[in-house]
This record gives C-alpha cells, sequence and structure tokens, in this order.
C-alpha cells in the first residue's frame, strides 16, 4: 500500500509513527529539510493515515511550521507530539481536530529544526523529550508547554557552551534504563548521557565515535540493551556499551547513503536499513554478516525515514516525495527463531571479546610508541 503527499508541492515524509494500539492508523509527518527550499505555497499540514485506505488521510495536524517528527503517545494513543522546523514543539489531542492543543513558545523552544521527540515512562505519561540540531535536548511536560522542564546543552568539553555543543539528529530512550539516554549527533559521534547526575557536566558520560557524517538513526536492541545500531554515512555499525574506541560489527560500506534504520522488535539478529537510492535492506547477522539478507526497491527516489510497527508485521518507509510505502514483513523475518536469543548473545559476546582484545592490543602499541620517543627525546 503507498501514500502520497496530497499537496501540490511535495515534501519530504521526514517521519512515521505508528498508533501504540497496534491499530492500522500511520501517524506522518512532512516538512522539506533543503534549507531555502520551502517555497510561499508548499502546505504546513501533516496527517494521520488509515492504512486500509490510501487515497485520503483520516486527519490533518496544522502545525505553524513543518513537523520534521512526530510521536504517538505510548499511554494515550489520542496524544501526539510534534517537533517542528522552526524550534516549536506542539501538541495534539485527535479528540480535539485538526490544531494544536499546545505550543511551546518560541524563546524557550529549540532554535533549530526538532529532529527527534521521545515520550518518557512517567507515572502521568506526559513527559517527552526532543532534541534538535542547535546542541540541545530538552526535557518537556505537556501540562505546562511554556517552557522545558530541564535542558542539557551537548557540548563534549562540559562546559556547556552552545557554541561548543554538538547538532543532535537522533535519540535513543531505553524504558528499562530510565535514568540513561543517548544522542546521535550530526559530527558523527554518539553521546552517552545521564539524566540524574548531578552537575550538567557529569551528565555527559561519554563518547562513541565511529561515523564519518550525521548519525540519522540510534537504537538499543530491544532483546540486548547493552548493544545499540547506529546508522549514518555509508554503514550500519552494532556497538557494545563497553566499548568506546570501536563498534563490534558493521556492515560492510554500501553504494547509496544510509538514512534510517531499526531493530526488529521480535527478532534480536534482524534489523532494518533504507538507503537514499530508494532501497530497503533487511539484515540478519545469524545469517550473514557482509550481505543483506534481503533488498527491496522500494521506489525511485531517496528514502529518508523508516518505522517497524511493534508487532514486526508491518513496516513504512517514507520518501523524498512525501510517498509513504507500507510493506509486510515475512512471517519467517517476524517470528523468533529457534535458539536466536543463545545465538546472538554468543554472537554479541564474542565480537565484544574480539574487539577489547584489539583495544588492549593498540594501548599497548601505543605506550610503546610513547616510550620509544621518550628515550629518543632524552639522548
Amino acid at each position: 500500500m503507498r501514500t502520497i503527499d496530497p499537496n501540490e508541492v511535495k515534501r519530504t515524509a521526514t517521519s512515521l509513527s505508528w498508533h501504540p494500539d497496534g491499530s492500522q492508523k500511520l501517524a506522518v509527518a512532512y516538512s522539506s529539510l533543503e534549507f531555502q527550499k520551502v517555497s510561499k505555497d508548499m502546505s504546513y499540514d501533516s496527517y494521520i493515515w488509515d492504512i486500509e485506505v490510501s487515497n485520503k488521510p483520516e486527519m490533518t495536524l496544522k502545525p505553524v511550521s513543518p513537523l520534521v517528527c512526530l510521536e504517538y503517545n505510548p499511554k494515550d494513543s489520542h496524544i501526539l507530539v510534534g517537533g517542528s522546523y522552526n524550534g516549536q514543539i506542539a501538541y495534539w489531542d485527535t479528540r480535539k481536530g485538526s490544531q494544536p492543543v499546545e505550543m511551546s513558545t518560541i524563546e524557550h523552544s529549540h532554535r533549530d529544526p526538532v529532529y527527534k521527540v521521545i515520550w518518557l515512562q512517567s507515572k502521568t505519561g506526559t513527559d517527552f523529550f526532543s532534541a534538535s540540531t542547535d546542541g540541545q535536548v530538552l526535557w518537556w511536560d505537556i501540562r505546562k508547554m511554556s517552557e522545558p522542564t530541564e535542558r542539557l546543552v551537548l557540548d563534549p568539553s562540559k562546559k556547556g557552551k552552545l557554541d561548543q555543543a554538538l547538532g543532535a539528529i537522533s535519540l535513543e530512550f531505553e524504558t528499562t534504563m530510565p535514568t540513561k539516554f543517548m544522542v546521535g549527533t550530526e559530527q558523527g559521534m554518539v553521546v552517552s548521557c545521564n539524566r540524574k547526575a548531578k552537575t550538567p557536566a557529569e551528565k555527559i558520560v561519554c563518547t562513541y565515535s565511529g561515523h564519518h557524517g550525521p548519525i540519522y538513526s540510534l537504537q538499543r536492541n530491544p532483546f540486548f540493551p547493552k548493544n545499540f545500531l547506529t546508522v549514518g554515512d555509508w554503514t550500519a555499525r552494532i556497538w557494545s556499551e563497553d566499548i568506546r574506541e570501536s563498534s563490534i560489527m558493521w556492515t560492510k560500506y554500501q553504494t547509496a547513503y544510509l538514512s534510517d534504520g531499526c531493530w526488529s522488535p521480535v527478532r534480536p539478529s534482524v534489523f532494518f536499513t533504507v538507503k537514499m537510492d530508494g532501497t530497503l535492506d533487511v539484515w540478519d547477522f545469524l545469517f550473514k554478516q557482509n550481505d543483506p539478507t534481503l533488498s527491496i526497491k522500494v521506489c525511485d527516489e531517496a528514502l529518508y525515514s523508516m518505522r517497524v510497527q511493534d508487532n514486526g508485521r508491518f513496516l513504512g518507509c517514507g520518501s523524498e516525495l512525501g510517498t509513504t510505502t507500507l510493506l509486510e514483513i515475512s512471517s519467517g523475518l517476524c517470528t523468533l527463531q529457534r535458539n536466536e536469543k543463545a545465538l546472538a548473545t554468543a554472537m554479541f559476546e564474542r565480537e565484544t571479546k574480539r574487539e577489547k582484545i584489539l583495544e588492549a592490543r593498540h594501548r599497548e602499541l601505543r605506550l610503546k610508541e610513547r616510550s620509544r620517543s621518550e628515550r629518543i627525546g632524552g639522548r
């Protein structure tokens, strides 16, 4: 099934969010991310689609600035929060119509497009956080949208300077680790953070670097949260939290730029990536590591976003020209295989161990080199 941006001037489908109750609804955010490409007759609207009805959206959302990201509230499926191109955050209640219920004020919002919003696991179900290329992560409560409840500047030197901050493009929050979160940046680095640290400087715990450009997707493995996936430049990489020097597994360099990716919610060894040449790749690292298990040419233009439904059966891909294509995943790829968890555990452990040995060896060589140059310098 395909849904098409109903407007004359097509915009990119920048973000997808499935209705949390496993129903047939998909919220799609549309915006043009090319700087100064926004024409005056370009629509600001985003839509909620019923996947059974592809010719017209079920509901229109009317933000004041195009939405770059959009996310259903997992606790209350009537509520969606969206991050705009102009840095503002807005939330909708589908029972109350197309206009936002409330918005953040310009002066307390992000200063750049909001690339990601994630709902937090809180008792009230009203808290979420947002990330932007302005170098900030902001926390919000929809009951009081006038200003954020908390903020963190992503300055790796830990001085909290906005002019030195790394621009945030992707976010990761694992509900089983409520104080931890991770940010993927424009500079190809992942910043691991602890929300409950005493000082702003201590909130930035460590960094992982391995990409040559923006990290468009960052996600912990749902079965093994210590292992996370990053997608950027021409590769997808799998990391172990314990190893900062290098990822433990990676795809070989692809011919087209990767734009998004995610783990399968039902199979620990399977992940998906989409590319700028319109291809969706399905990877199963227990089956083969160097090549995708399955490659599907979804459309002729670049794919920009993707999202798998929680039951692992449906996958949506959003394109540069605003087309959202829905794919049904075969039962083999969305059914947990026998021994799969044990095999995946063994694979992650083996690769982590291998990287640790390499890391120790590198350290040893660096020390030898240093003492050698000190000896020569001391003569």
